[in-house]
């Protein structure tokens, strides 16, 4: 009997474990569906040199293309902008 509740509870732990897992990455698939739907979302970009120097900075509504090419390109206000080899801070409001 005792073998039995600890079987059940160790499964429910898993269980439970294992949708918490599931339920943040949903969570983040909504996120991405709404930005894709809404043109973006809104963000503040702030772009720097390999050095640290800024660049430039962004704020408003913006959808941001992810790549492997080492760049790093974005729609904003109805012009699209490419920067090569910088680094790039985004930070999204996603209430």
């Amino acid at each position: 009997m005792r073998k039995k509740i600890l079987a059940t509870v160790l499964g429910t732990t898993i269980c439970l474990g294992s949708m918490t897992g599931c339920t943040a990455g949903f969570k983040r698939g909504v996120v991405d569906m709404k930005s894709n739907w809404n043109g973006g979302m809104n963000r503040v970009i702030t772009v720097y040199t390999a050095d640290g120097k800024k660049i430039a900075e962004y704020k408003g509504k913006i959808d941001i293309d992810t790549n492997d090419g080492g760049y790093v390109k974005f729609d904003y206000k109805g012009k699209r902008y490419i920067y090569y080899n910088c680094f790039v801070e985004s930070i999204a409001d996603i209430d």
